[in-house]
């Protein structure tokens, strides 16, 4: 004989099916999969082990994914900073203000997961994998626009994306110094503050 759910059941089965739509379970799997290749190689975790992390079943993976390749993918891009190196704040005030607020920006994006795909160039066996590096050179030419437009340069300059492009790289080494502990986020900032100013004062302008 079966008896009508309690009101408390009924507010939790709820609850339970809002925390596993469809968007939410894709989410789980991408925020798990972050923290796991983070830590390992991308060889040493396995889908089983994602799933698990995630909290879904194994399926859920290749339903949202078709398999753990495609899945790592997203999460290089991800980590990448893509899509929000769509998201800049508005160009406004003195140079050096512009300057900062960049800075402010892009490290406020950082977490340890990003910061390892950041810095994926050094990583063994990556420059090896094109589409992994096809992403990440996608973030940098992006990224690159991006910082040209809150310092009032021309993004549609091409040797000013190379040269913003360029100091990309100096800021995946300030985020691999801050995240081993070698540098602080304040020492990371100037670093980066300091150099972009200068490829805006004295840099581009010679091009």
């Amino acid at each position: 004989m079966t008896t009508a759910a309690e009101p408390d059941d009924l507010a939790e089965s709820a609850r339970s099916r809002r925390r596993l739509a469809p968007d939410e379970r894709r989410e789980q799997l991408l925020v798990a999969a972050e923290r796991l290749f983070a830590r390992r190689p991308y060889a040493e975790v396995s889908t089983t082990e994602i799933a698990r992390e995630a909290g879904v079943a194994r399926g859920l993976l290749n339903h949202y994914f078709g398999d753990k390749r495609a899945l790592y993918l997203e999460v290089v891009r991800r980590a990448s900073l893509l899509p929000e190196f769509g998201e800049v704040p508005l160009a406004i005030g003195e140079m050096t203000e512009r300057v900062d607020v960049a800075v402010r920006w892009f490290l406020g994006l950082i977490t340890p997961e990003r910061a390892s795909y950041l810095t994926v160039r050094a990583a063994e066996g990556v420059g090896e994998d094109g589409d992994v590096l096809a992403i990440l050179d996608e973030a940098s030419d992006l990224a690159a626009g991006r910082v040209l437009e809150m310092v009032g340069g021309d993004p549609a300059d091409p040797a000013a994306r190379a040269v913003v492009r360029a100091y990309g790289e100096l800021a995946r080494g300030a985020v691999r110094e801050w995240t081993r502990g070698a540098l602080t986020r304040e020492q990371a900032h100037l670093l980066l503050r300091e150099a972009l100013l200068t490829i805006v004062r004295e840099v581009l302008p010679g091009l």
